[in-house]
């Protein structure tokens, strides 16, 4: 059977109700919390499916890029939507970068404060912030 979420607008507290198709709609839903009937059905998050493509095309728009090398929390937010849309794990380094990009460490305080940071092996290229 599917929940709905639901918020009552007496108490304004939310609520999930368990109810089967045939139910819903015709089942007179009541707030669990103070009992009164003046609820509203919230809609939750709506999930679409995107294609590689289209989720690379987004990533690669120009102005989303602007104003990034001035503001180190706009470049953690970016870097970590392009870490999620790709779909990889980019290791333990990555996320503490881009934690500390978000909480506002410019990318030069970085590299002073983890100065061995990507250095972990030959493939990583010349081991600096920069390689990210």
């Amino acid at each position: 059977m599917p929940n709905y979420q639901y918020r009552c607008l007496d108490c304004r507290k939310g609520f999930e109700i368990y109810l089967s198709y045939d139910k819903y709609g015709s089942h007179k839903v009541t707030c669990p919390n103070c009992g009164s009937n003046k609820v509203e059905r919230k809609i939750g998050r709506i999930l679409f499916a995107r294609s590689e493509e289209s989720r690379l095309e987004d990533l690669a728009d120009p102005s989303a890029l602007e104003g990034l090398e001035d503001d180190p929390r706009a470049l953690g937010k970016m870097m970590r939507k392009m870490s999620n849309e790709m779909g990889e794990d980019m290791g333990p380094e990555f996320d503490e970068v881009i934690d500390r990009l978000e909480s506002g460490q410019s990318p030069e305080e970085i590299e002073k404060a983890v100065p061995d940071l990507g250095e972990a092996g030959p493939d990583l290229g010349s081991g600096g912030f920069d390689d990210f």
